[in-house]
């Protein structure tokens, strides 16, 4: 069972704030980044972590999951994380040992993301799953216990870059050159008028940077840009602007779904019909009927480095059922979204480490296995990465609304060798982003 513990952060909770946080943290977390690869495995792991047993015992492991909980706003994180612990106590466990799940709220606040982490690593054996604006705030308390696993997909720089840190999901400073080679030899035409709309957040303006100079180097031009802020709900004057500008090619992939079906409202209201490029975190259920329903959607693209987790690859692949149906049980009627995945995927890899540390783990061991582990895909759920090496994916895949779902384009067989995505082209990493 997860300890849910709130705190007092959670009477101050406006909802109104649950929009805006999503979008900043989702972008937030595309733009995080690291100075290169190999930092995991640069530093000596403590030797005291060798004998360090914190949060073990005979019969369970306890794992620390501090994540933003209040107004339901990352519950996916939690509820991914306790999904696969259920998953893997369901078969006995890790060499006799159960995942406990130990799970707290920072009630989007600094401090309380700071102290509740601190009390997580005096009494749990790793960080799991934990997902917050605030972790850079946690982060410096991992800083300070280089012993610490932590196994999560972090947003803070600087807590990306711990070596004791590890990402089922690297991210780095760049851009997969991948999809926009897609769309450049789909639409040569179009993509010498591009558009994109950036949240006016400084974690979107970098990644921004990032994008665009791969889209340099690969002859895109962009034609309209234009940063909105968080509140605003209404893109028609965006839209009318882009309209008289000629864009021909819209990218809205760093875009969470309440704001992207808000530009394809406007796109309707205004009839224009630009060629539309959704991303992982426009990929929502909500996405499409929020838009309009398959009228104002088909026909629109996603591009991602992650499999159809919604449902539409879980007929071909086995691992996206398994996500599907745990959460489920873990949770009756929760809708994942991106932040369940990383959750899942984040027990996943520390599962893997732990497994392979032995009957007599420690902290050490596991820190020791986790810099072993170079080519990680949680069961094709997602494309491979190197998580010791903090290394992203360059494969990606193609999908494309049709009647309403979203649904494999141009893609590889699933059966073969890279598992249905497509790995055609190399990660751009830019500089000065």
């Amino acid at each position: 069972m997860a300890r849910t513990d709130h705190r007092s952060g959670a009477r101050r909770w406006r909802s109104g704030s649950v929009a805006a946080v999503v979008l900043a943290v989702v972008l937030a977390g595309c733009a995080s980044t690291t100075g290169g690869t190999g930092a995991a495995t640069s530093d000596t792991i403590p030797p005291a972590a060798f004998h360090d047993t914190t949060g073990l015992t005979s019969t369970t492991v306890s794992l620390g999951n501090v994540s933003t909980l209040i107004g339901g706003l990352f519950k996916g994180a939690a509820v991914g994380t306790q999904a696969y612990a259920d998953y893997v106590n369901a078969s006995g466990g890790i060499d006799g040992r159960k995942l406990v799940v130990d799970s707290s709220d920072d009630g989007y606040s600094g401090p309380n993301n700071k102290q509740e982490t601190e009390a997580a690593v005096a009494r749990d054996f790793a960080m799991v799953g934990s997902f917050s604006l605030q972790d850079n705030f946690g982060g410096q308390i991992l800083a300070q216990n280089p012993s610490v696993p932590n196994v999560t997909v972090p947003l803070d720089q600087a807590t990306n870059q711990l070596p004791n840190s590890f990402s089922p999901q690297p991210a780095a400073a760049g851009w997969q050159l991948g999809p926009l080679q897609y769309f450049k030899t789909m639409f040569p035409d179009k993509v010498t008028k591009t558009g994109v709309l950036i949240a006016n957040q400084p974690s979107s303006v970098e990644k921004w940077l990032g994008e665009k100079a791969a889209m340099d180097h690969l002859g895109y031009h962009v034609i309209y840009s234009d940063e909105f802020s968080i509140a605003q709900s209404d893109f028609n004057q965006n839209v009318i602007a882009m309209k008289d500008a000629g864009v021909r090619i819209l990218f809205l992939e760093e875009m969470p779904a309440n704001y992207a079906s808000a530009v394809v409202k406007a796109l309707t209201q205004q009839d224009f019909h630009p060629v539309v490029v959704f991303g992982p975190s426009t990929y929502n259920n909500t996405l499409i009927p929020a838009s309009g329903g398959a009228a104002a959607t088909d026909g629109d693209y996603l591009q991602q480095a992650d499999s159809l987790f919604l449902g539409g690859d879980a007929s071909s692949i086995p691992a996206v059922k398994t996500f599907l149906t745990w959460v489920g049980r873990a949770d009756p009627g929760f809708s994942p979204d991106l932040f369940t995945l990383f959750g899942w995927m984040s027990a996943e890899l520390f599962t893997q480490a732990l497994k392979a540390a032995g009957p007599d783990p420690t902290r050490g061991s596991v820190l020791q296995a986790l810099r072993q582990i170079h080519s990680f895909n949680g069961g094709n759920i997602e494309a491979t990465a190197d998580p010791a090496s903090k290394s992203p994916s360059t494969c990606y895949l193609i999908a494309q609304v049709v009647n309403g779902q979203f649904q494999r384009l141009d893609d590889p067989p699933i059966s073969g060798p890279t598992g249905g995505y497509r790995c055609d082209q190399p990660y751009y990493y830019a500089s000065g982003t």
